[in-house]
């Protein structure tokens, strides 16, 4: 039996970048995967297929998170078509590493919608599920926070709203314990190759030298191994978490 045969996961931001990468994970490993995207319907539809074709259920929602109505029918659908919820991964997210004055407002209101207002309402819908879920994780693609000025000084914005993310889970770790719900924070030690590094940071040299998003899902992967009623409030570091696994050699990611 595989390890998550069983299971039913809701990634956000699920068909491209770190989430793709994690859907494919889980769907190896039995578990039934819902996600979601914004765009490209095609594409996700493909890989929709791809996953089935690994011998599990799967389906893709184009949905906008930050939206309350689409958040709320969102988790509504994927009940409706998986009919349970065990593992919630909070991975959309915006991206912008400008300075204040080149930060335009409708960047950073994106930013905060999908890393914010996104993360929150996806999570304050999905808990009424997790409740009844077996050995429910919630995992935030979130920073550990430290308040060192360095953190901030050249990106403002994005810092402070993956910093709210971080304090989302902070938050729900301690107010779920009593229904014996996980809430963790995963993040990676080196950058990850994804769309993001190609264009935003530092084109094709850079995605050579990165690690790729399968060193995330492993991470992830690990986490979900632990019982939710006693691994909850971590910001994890992916290679610490491997290395606790007795993963030592990184080579292949």
């Amino acid at each position: 039996m595989k390890i998550l045969e069983g299971k039913v996961a809701l990634i956000t931001g699920g068909s491209r970048g770190i989430g793709k990468g994690l859907a494919e994970a889980f769907a190896q490993q039995g578990a039934s995967v819902a996600f979601t995207f914004l765009s490209s319907v095609e594409k996700a539809r493909e890989f929709e297929a791809q996953l089935v074709a690994m011998g599990v259920k799967a389906k893709g929602y184009q949905s906008d998170a930050a939206k309350f109505d689409q958040a709320e029918s969102l988790v509504e659908e994927v009940m409706k078509d998986f009919g349970a919820l065990d593992i919630l991964i909070n991975n959309a997210s915006a991206i912008s590493l400008t300075n204040t004055e080149q930060t335009e407002a409708k960047r950073f209101d994106l930013m905060h919608d999908i890393n914010v207002r996104g993360t929150f309402l996806v999570s304050k819908h999905a808990i009424p599920h997790l409740k009844k879920g077996s050995n429910p994780h919630m995992l935030f693609l979130s920073p550990p926070i430290n308040l060192h000025p360095k953190w901030f000084a050249n990106h403002v914005a994005y810092t402070i709203s993956k910093y709210d993310m971080s304090m989302i889970m902070l938050g729900l770790s301690e107010e779920l314990k009593k229904y014996q719900i996980a809430a963790n924070a995963l993040w990676p030690k080196t950058t990850i190759a994804t769309a993001a590094v190609q264009n935003l940071l530092g084109g094709q040299a850079l995605i050579n030298m990165s690690r790729t998003p399968d060193i995330i899902a492993d991470a992830a992967y690990h986490i979900f191994q632990r019982p939710s009623n006693q691994c909850t409030g971590n910001f994890f570091i992916d290679e610490q978490v491997l290395a606790e696994e007795g993963v030592t050699d990184l080579s292949h990611y």
